[in-house]
Order: C-alpha cells, then sequence, then structure tokens
C-alpha cells in the first residue's frame, strides 16, 4: 500500500499524515495573512504609486474608484464606510493571521469578509470575476483554518502554554 495508503480515506495509520499538519496550517496561515496585508496595506501606498509593478491600486484614490464600482448599488456614504471597514479588517487579520494571534478569530472573521467580497464582486459583475480571482476560495481556505484545533507555531500556542 505504501505512499497511497497514507493518503486513502479507510487507512489505518494516519500518523504519516498528521506529521505534515503543523507545517501546513502555518502555510495557510502565512499565505492568507500576507495576502489580506499586501492588500490592505496597497491602499495605503505601502508597496508603491499607483501603475508600479506589484500594485493594484496605490493610494485611496484609485482604491476608491474601484470601491465604488463594485458597490455602485449602494448610496455612496456607506461605500466610503464600508471601503474603511474592509481595509481596517484586512490589515488587522493580516497581522493577526501572521503572527498566529487570536488565529479562529482572524480566519472566521477574514473568511466572512472574502466572502462579503466575493458575492459583491457577483452582484456587480458576475460570476466570473470572484471565480476567476478566487475570493471564493481565499474565504474558503480562511473558513478551513478556522476548524484547526490547535495553531501549531503561533502566539496563541505560546499563551496557551503560559
Amino acid at each position: 500500500m505504501g505512499w497511497v495508503c497514507r493518503w486513502h480515506p479507510k487507512c489505518k495509520n494516519k500518523k504519516n499524515m498528521n506529521k505534515f499538519q503543523p507545517a501546513i496550517q502555518l502555510y495557510l496561515r502565512i499565505a492568507l495573512g500576507g495576502g489580506y496585508l499586501k492588500l490592505g496595506l496597497d491602499r495605503l501606498g505601502f508597496w508603491g504609486p499607483n501603475g508600479s509593478a506589484f500594485v493594484s491600486w496605490g493610494d485611496w484614490k484609485h482604491f476608491m474608484d474601484y470601491a465604488s464600482e463594485l458597490m455602485g448599488f449602494l448610496p455612496a456614504p456607506l461605500i466610503s464606510i464600508f471601503a474603511i471597514i474592509a481595509t481596517a479588517a484586512e490589515i488587522l487579520f493580516g497581522v493577526l493571521l501572521l503572527a498566529g494571534l487570536w488565529t479562529r478569530f482572524a480566519a472566521i472573521g477574514s473568511g466572512i469578509l472574502a466572502f462579503v467580497f466575493a458575492i459583491t464582486m457577483a452582484i456587480s459583475g458576475g460570476l466570473r470575476d470572484p471565480i476567476s480571482y478566487s475570493v471564493f476560495t481565499v474565504s474558503a481556505a480562511s473558513f478551513l483554518l478556522a476548524t484547526v484545533p490547535f495553531y501549531h507555531w503561533s502566539t496563541d500556542n505560546m499563551l496557551q502554554k503560559k
């Protein structure tokens, strides 16, 4: 059976699979946290001006143009409020996930945030963009991270030991 047995649902030897779980959850935490932090800080110009390599918005004005297009079905004052909340939440969740602090809270919050973003994208432009940009996948990954019973290599883990 060898390698196949370790991954087969009826396999009796789950130890081999479980030994990778700490590294996989750390990878997921870093990937999600880094993504949220990168996008949140991009709106504040941290990665350079609009038009620079790897910069989506580069400043608040360009981000608000996108947010207004995306949430055009809402009154203008609400768009500004939701844009500020989303940006603050992305930065907060990114920092918390990278630090492994309040991981479950950050994972659930970021999952909800990404899901709301995906639905908003679908309402304003159809399902193509949220699927093409894997927004539903990011939301699902965040929710999956929230189900992990114990966060290895995290601030949560260090605080729990004290």
